[in-house]
């Protein structure tokens, strides 16, 4: 029924694959994924507990933060 800890541990990490590409939105996100989007959208903070921040463009599209 839900989801196994390595499977939610290997996407987390594809997000950050796919966003270091390009930026995508969330729906981009779970399609590419294979996802429903509210997936996506509980997904994002954990990102950030995992060391992988992200910021927002004027599009709602998600990209990788580079530090300068």
């Amino acid at each position: 029924m839900f989801g196994s800890k390595h499977e939610k541990r290997k996407r987390l990490q594809q997000y950050a694959t796919l966003l270091s590409d390009q930026p995508l939105t969330a729906a981009e996100l779970a399609s590419r994924l294979g996802v429903p989007r509210s997936t996506v959208i509980r997904d994002l903070p954990l990102l950030e507990e995992h060391g992988i921040l992200l910021c927002e463009d004027m599009k709602g599209r998600l990209y990788l933060f580079q530090r300068s």
